[in-house]
């Protein structure tokens, strides 16, 4: 065998030809792309479902209120005898005009105000308590909290107009063993001040468990270390609160001082029930006023009318909260 069938015959290796230069940006930008359109998409895509009901369930029925807010719609209307006419702004003129319009506005804020004040102030108190007691006791009283939470708002009336009764009542007879003081047969309803005062109890009473909770969550938040070297800089309890203890909880503190607004702005069920279905006048309020307006005198234009005023002053509301919220999504 010669020497040239016996050399191996080396075959060169194959040259990959590299793609001229910048062929793969395009194609890695494409990718990128693509990557950041569904990390935007995704969010949307899931909250779709969501958002579709709620347009159906409360989109409807906001365009339909606003609808009727400018014509005139009655019986008639209702009932198909009349065509509904378009009235413009006569609605609103009609009620911007009215006294009585501006004093349930009055009263409303004024009973809101009030509900909320007292919310947070107790809320708040049994949300440090609970931060101070033993273990088995803040069990015990947080069973209480949600029992009366969880409570229907038909149970808690029927409770408050018993332990308000003006003859049998436990308040009344509470009342009376205090020297000098004798409410035996005292009508808390006689007048509209006693009587919202009852049901701003009422619903101070159901609304208190919720921020309590709430509050008390937050507290556990705070850093023990702070508050022990502002106790050894020589503060006391409510220089702790003050200077340490709220500013770390205050988004968590505006955040329930709103809903608590929009709730007791809102509140239908504890006026109406209280009175029996009908409120006299000096217990209206926006909702039960506009809920009067629309089916005990049939006038739901003006009905209509009323409450979508009730959800334009409760918008700046709304917004404060959303502000706060986006406040505490950044933070996080």
């Amino acid at each position: 065998m010669s020497a040239a069938e016996t050399t191996t015959t080396q075959v060169p290796p194959e040259r990959h030809s590299s793609p001229p230069a910048g062929h793969g940006r395009p194609r890695a930008a494409r990718r990128r792309g693509t990557s950041r359109l569904g990390q935007v998409a995704t969010p949307w895509l899931l909250l779709a479902p969501c958002i579709l009901v709620l347009a159906l369930v409360l989109g409807y029925p906001l365009v339909r209120l606003a609808t009727l807010s400018f014509q005139d719609y009655k019986k008639p209307q209702l009932w198909g005898f009349k065509p509904a006419t378009w009235v413009g702004f006569d609605n609103y003129k009609a009620i911007l005009t009215d006294n009585d319009f501006w004093s349930v506005v009055v009263r409303t804020i004024v009973f809101a105000g009030s509900a909320v004040v007292l919310t947070m102030v107790l809320g708040m108190l049994v949300a440090l308590l609970l931060q101070r007691v033993s273990r088995w006791v803040k069990t015990l009283i947080n069973i209480a909290l949600v029992a009366s939470w969880a409570m229907p708002v038909v149970v808690a009336v029927t409770i408050f107009k018993w332990m308000f009764d003006t003859d049998y009542g436990v308040v009344n007879w509470v009342l009376s063993k205090l020297p000098g003081v004798d409410y035996d047969g005292h009508n808390w309803f006689a007048s509209g001040p006693e009587g919202l005062t009852v049901i701003m109890l009422l619903v101070v009473w159901g609304a208190v468990p919720f921020v309590a909770i709430t509050l008390g969550a937050g507290l556990t938040q705070v850093p023990k270390e702070l508050e022990e070297a502002a106790r050894l800089d020589g503060a006391g309890a409510l220089g702790i609160f003050r200077y340490v203890t709220f500013p770390i909880i205050k988004p968590l503190v505006v955040m329930m001082t709103t809903l608590s607004v929009i709730w007791d702005m809102g509140v239908f069920p504890q006026v109406w029930l209280m009175r029996g279905g009908h409120p006299e006048p000096e217990f209206q309020v926006l909702t039960t006023y506009s809920y009067d307006k629309a089916f005990g005198v049939n006038d739901y234009a003006t009905g209509s009318a009323i409450a979508l005023i009730t959800v334009v002053l409760l918008l700046g509301v709304v917004a404060v909260y959303m502000r706060q919220m986006l406040k505490i999504g950044e933070v996080e």
